[in-house]
């Protein structure tokens, strides 16, 4: 996506979460370690909120200033669905630790989710870290959370179905991508 966002001559920047900055990073290695039971889901998302936060101050905050775009693989709605719909944490106590941090005084412009059924994206795992190890349940949770969350939120996110080839997903993607930013890729 941001290599087709610099064709068109937009100054966007690549990153992801949790990660994204050199202590995000570090976090994130904790994060992905070990077996699902490493971390309890509290401990998790503490963490994931840390990470996030020093992302924010380091690098996403700075882009934005910049006039950058930010593409970002995963944010906010992931620890939504990942330790609130997933792992069983209260929402609300989840969007006060986004307000501590800052991370709901702007929302993304356009937030992509790619779904499909757990049974085809559980296949497609290349690397299993701690998350792809916990059972079908939590991954169905995982997915219903995601669609809930893209609901609750219609003018900012974009479900893409994913179960298709790469071709038919990234033509997707670039519809959506013009059809809301008015950017055609």
């Amino acid at each position: 996506m941001v290599e087709a966002l610099k064709r068109v001559g937009i100054d966007a920047l690549e990153t992801r979460e949790p990660g994204g900055s050199p202590g995000a990073e570090a976090i994130r290695k904790l994060l992905l370690a070990g077996g699902p039971d490493a971390w309890d889901a509290p401990s998790e998302a503490l963490l994931m909120v840390a990470a996030r936060r020093d992302h924010l101050a380091r690098t996403i905050q700075p882009a934005l200033a910049a006039g950058r775009w930010v593409v970002c693989d995963r944010y906010a709605d992931s620890t939504l669905a990942y330790q609130g719909y997933g792992r069983g944490l209260a929402l609300d106590a989840l969007h006060e630790l986004h307000r501590f941090i800052g991370a709901n005084t702007r929302q993304p412009d356009l937030t992509l989710i790619l779904d499909l059924p757990i049974e085809i994206g559980l296949k497609r795992v290349r690397d299993r870290n701690r998350f792809e190890q916990m059972g079908a349940d939590f991954h169905q949770r995982l997915r219903d959370g995601f669609l809930t969350i893209a609901r609750s939120a219609p003018d900012r996110c974009v479900v893409i179905d994913a179960s298709g080839d790469v071709e038919s997903v990234s033509w997707a993607l670039a519809a959506s991508v013009r059809e809301r930013l008015g950017v055609a890729l």
